[in-house]
């Protein structure tokens, strides 16, 4: 399965007043495995950016002066999202500013007609309701590093909300055989997130040696004896 996760960063709060996006980031999930094939691109939004704005994203408009309009990325960007479920943190807010950038270039769709969504705001209030569910207040219940996070960006927070997701959807994630009440951790409990290197070496495998096989068939043999009939195992080394 693939998902994209989604974030954006915009001039203001309202495209219907004429705000645009200045930024876009997304991380690829391929069957939950991030694979660092991210899209990310500034955008020149053809307007000033309002004060308060700048203040949560620190993006001016010099630094935008020189990036291309989203007319100019807007088949890479489909390309890249195009039939993927994208995973977007207040949904409504980023669709509705992508759906007006596709609109003012005359694109003839809408995301919703390329893309699955999923709202981790919307899932996060079905969760934990009544409790606070912004992504910082995510990263800080299921232990996630924001510390990067001074200010907002849209590739940055794409990431975090991708460890956040995982996270949020990971289900069990320890397992006791010791049968306590502690044994199996809710998704409230999960663990801290460690990514894992693509690169890291192959974990070796390790074969029983002549002397632990015969210890193996001698042990069969007496289970096979003391329930009186042949053993499961046996049964499935035969198959085998």
């Amino acid at each position: 399965m693939r998902q994209i996760v989604l974030d954006t960063e915009t001039t203001g709060l309202d495209p219907r007043q004429g705000h645009r996006i200045i930024e876009i980031g997304c991380v690829e999930l391929i069957n939950r495995r991030l694979t660092g094939n991210n899209f990310h691109q500034y955008l020149q939004p053809e307007r000033e950016i309002d004060a308060g704005a700048m203040q949560v994203h620190g993006i001016s408009n010099e630094f935008l002066a020189d990036k291309p309009l989203f007319k100019d990325v807007v088949n890479e960007f489909i390309t890249y999202v195009g039939g993927a479920q994208l995973i977007i943190h207040n949904a409504p807010f980023d669709v509705g500013f992508l759906n007006h950038e596709l609109l003012h270039c005359r694109f003839g769709k809408q995301i919703p007609d390329l893309c699955a969504i999923l709202d981790t705001l919307a899932l996060a209030r079905t969760m934990h309701p009544g409790q606070k569910n912004n992504l910082d207040a995510l990263c800080r219940r299921y232990e996630i590093d924001n510390s990067r996070r001074d200010l907002h960006g849209a590739l940055l927070d794409a990431e975090i909300l991708a460890d956040v997701y995982l996270a949020m959807t990971g289900g069990q994630v320890t397992l006791s055989l010791g049968g306590g009440s502690e044994s199996h951790a809710t998704m409230s409990q999960a663990a801290p997130l460690r990514r894992l290197s693509g690169s890291r070496e192959q974990l070796r495998v390790i074969r029983a040696d002549d002397d632990e096989l015969a210890a193996h068939r001698s042990r069969i043999e007496a289970i096979s004896q003391s329930a009186g009939i042949p053993a499961i195992w046996e049964k499935f080394e035969t198959t085998s």
